[in-house]
C-alpha cells in the first residue's frame, strides 16, 4: 500500500455493526475484481452497539481497512471531515454503512473523476425505496437548494459522491453541511460538477437516523451556508447595505411626516396629530436605530476580519516556475 492509492472509501457510520462485514467484503469484490489499490476508511460517530469492535476485527483481518472512533456522536458532518483529512486516495468515495448504496458504482465513479475530468460526482438515487414521508419532503429541500445553489443537482443528500483529492482537501465541513458538500466545493472554484444515477438499495439492516427535522435544519443550514460564504471575507457589504437601506427608509418616512405637518399648518392653516402621535414615526423611528445597528455591525465585522489570521486565505489550483 504505498505511494498514492487509487481509491479511499469513506464511510460514517453510526450503529451501523451489523452491516460492516458484508459492506467491507463487497468492498473488497469490486476493489479486487477492478485492481484497484485501495484503502477503506470505517469512521465510527459515537456508536454505542459495538460497532467499534467490529472494525477492530475488520481492520486486523484486512490491512485496507481503517478505522477512525469518536468518543461521542457528533454527526456525519464530523465524520466525513475526519474521514476526508485522513483519506490518501486519489479519487475520494463516500457512501453510507447502511448497505443501501451499492459499491459497484465505484469503477463508473472513479472513472468519472480520473478520466473524465470532474472534480465531484454526486450519485441520484432516481428511483428510491423510501417512503412519501421521506421523499416529498426530500424532492422539496432538493428543489429549493438547486434554486439557490445554481448546481443542477437531483439529490444534494445522496451518500454516495466521489471526489478528485483536492476537492476534499480545500474544504471543511461542519455542523450539519455534509448536505452542501457540492455547494461548498462549488464556492472553493470546483465547478465541474455531475451527477450519475445510482442504485438504491433497500435497507437490510437496523433503523434510519434521520427524521423529519432534518429538513428543518438544512434549509437553516443552507441560508447560513450562503450567507457566511459570501459574505465571510466582505461583511460590511451585507450589513452596511442592509443598514443604508433601513436608514435611509426610517430617515424619509420621517422627513415626509415633517413635512406633511408642515405643509398642513402653515399653508392650509389646518391642525393635525402631532408627529409623535402617529404609529408611522415609531417605525421610521426603529428603522433608522435598525440601520445604525446594521451599520455598526459591520463595521466590527470588518474589523474582526482584519485582525484574522486567516483573512489571506485563498485556494490555490496550481503553481509552476516555483522552486
Amino acid at each position: 500500500m504505498a505511494g498514492k492509492l487509487d481509491i479511499s472509501v469513506v464511510v460514517p457510520l453510526y450503529n451501523e455493526t451489523e452491516s460492516l462485514p458484508e459492506l467491507c467484503d463487497w468492498i473488497q469484490r469490486v476493489m479486487n475484481q477492478h485492481r484497484f489499490s485501495y484503502e477503506i476508511l470505517l469512521i465510527d460517530d459515537g456508536s454505542t452497539d459495538g460497532s467499534w469492535d467490529s472494525i477492530q476485527r475488520l481492520s486486523q483481518a484486512n490491512g485496507h481497512i481503517k478505522g477512525i472512533q469518536f468518543n461521542r456522536n457528533y454527526g456525519k458532518s464530523a465524520a466525513l471531515n475526519i474521514g476526508f483529512q485522513n483519506s490518501s486516495g486519489s479519487v475520494v468515495i463516500t457512501m453510507d454503512a447502511d448497505l443501501q448504496d451499492s459499491p459497484e458504482e465505484i469503477p463508473i465513479l472513479y472513472k468519472m473523476i480520473e478520466e473524465d475530468g470532474f472534480d465531484l460526482v454526486s450519485g441520484w438515487k432516481k428511483k428510491r425505496l423510501d417512503p412519501l414521508s421521506k421523499t416529498i419532503p426530500s424532492k422539496f429541500f432538493n428543489y429549493v437548494t438547486r434554486k439557490i445553489s445554481g448546481i443542477k443537482l437531483h439529490d444534494f443528500n445522496c451518500g454516495l459522491k466521489a471526489y478528485n483529492q483536492s476537492v476534499i482537501k480545500s474544504i471543511d465541513v461542519y455542523g450539519e453541511m455534509h448536505r452542501y458538500i457540492p455547494l461548498i466545493a462549488k464556492w472553493q472554484g470546483f465547478t465541474n460538477i455531475s451527477e450519475k444515477t445510482v442504485t438504491h438499495q433497500p435497507r437490510k439492516y437496523g433503523v434510519t437516523k434521520f427524521g423529519l427535522e432534518r429538513f428543518i435544519f438544512g434549509f437553516l443550514d443552507l441560508l447560513s451556508l450562503t450567507f457566511v460564504t459570501k459574505y465571510k471575507k466582505r461583511p460590511m457589504h451585507f450589513f452596511g447595505t442592509m443598514g443604508i437601506l433601513s436608514f435611509v427608509l426610517g430617515l424619509a418616512i420621517t422627513i415626509w411626516l415633517i413635512s406633511e405637518k408642515l405643509y398642513f399648518n402653515l399653508y392650509l392653516n389646518q391642525q393635525v396629530r402631532s408627529v409623535v402621535d402617529q404609529p408611522l414615526f415609531f417605525l421610521a423611528l426603529v428603522a433608522l436605530i435598525i440601520g445604525v445597528q446594521l451599520f455598526l455591525a459591520g463595521f466590527l465585522a470588518e474589523i474582526l476580519i482584519l485582525n484574522s489570521p486567516h483573512k489571506n486565505d485563498y485556494t490555490i489550483s496550481h503553481k509552476i516556475g516555483f522552486d
